[in-house]
């Protein structure tokens, strides 16, 4: 395994959705690129929360390979094509994973991907999501209180940006909080 060229803090701040998309994918269990490129597929398991093209998918596992999170563990024949390397996650790649599934997203627009892709995982591993949900709705209610101090302030373009930040915080708020009454028996 090569070793980490940034420190492991740094490396975990410049994931993208993509790579902790893969990571969370791996941590279902050992896979090789065309087996995950088809779960985030148009059509594939999560395709309808994050759409990760073939190419991506091979660049993403090369990235996180050279992070020291994932690792070629063998390879196996290709269907019809060239052998296939498969992937497992790494100890520092599963702490990692663990980590990020509960960690509330602290960006209002990543409710759409990221917060949806843990709780889409969450659900698959059928772990409880509960401990996420409530960290998010705290962070949500914190962002929405931040915002609306704010909002009598804040005029022309100021104001535009700050109103559609404020619906997002309600709506990903109202999101949080059906999931939480709902429980898992809906899911």
């Amino acid at each position: 395994m090569k070793s980490l060229k940034k420190p492991q803090k740094q490396v975990l701040s410049n994931l993208s959705t993509s790579d902790w998309a893969v990571l969370a994918a791996l941590a279902e269990g050992e896979s090789h690129g065309f087996q995950i490129a088809s779960l985030f597929a148009a059509g594939g398991g999560l395709g309808e929360i994050w759409k990760i093209q073939r190419p991506q998918v091979y660049r993403t596992l090369e990235h996180l390979t050279e992070a020291g999170l994932a690792q070629a563990v063998r390879q196996e024949p290709g269907l019809s094509g060239p052998q296939r390397t498969v992937f497992a996650l790494t100890p520092a790649g599963r702490k990692a994973v663990r980590a990020w599934l509960y960690a509330p997203v602290t960006r209002l627009r990543l409710g759409r991907s990221d917060l949806r892709l843990k709780l889409a995982f969450l659900s698959r591993s059928g772990a409880d999501w509960k401990p996420l949900l409530l960290a998010q709705r705290e962070h949500y209610q914190k962002a929405l209180d931040t915002l609306e101090a704010q909002e009598p302030q804040e005029k022309g373009v100021g104001r535009i940006a700050l109103l559609w930040r404020l619906e997002n915080a309600r709506a990903g708020l109202r999101f949080v909080e059906r999931l939480l009454a709902e429980g898992s028996s809906r899911l």
